[in-house]
């Protein structure tokens, strides 16, 4: 299992969270996802793909941004 990181600048509200933790959730291979609004950051515990954590994010309605 491991620990992913991602920096989502739209992120701003709690509605933000909740539709962005949501859509992630979903995703098979995700273990738990926890928003941090203050951070604007993502942050996903698992085995799934980096790139159907994006497509979740995205699909949420939310950019990510690399560092």
């Amino acid at each position: 299992m491991s620990t992913t990181t991602y920096s989502v600048p739209g992120i701003s509200c709690g509605h933000c969270k909740m539709s962005i933790e949501g859509s992630v959730s979903g995703v098979d291979g995700v273990d738990k996802v926890e928003v941090d609004i203050g951070s604007k950051t993502v942050v996903v515990e698992g085995s799934a793909a980096d790139a159907a954590i994006r497509a979740a994010i995205d699909e949420a309605g939310y950019d990510v941004v690399d560092a």
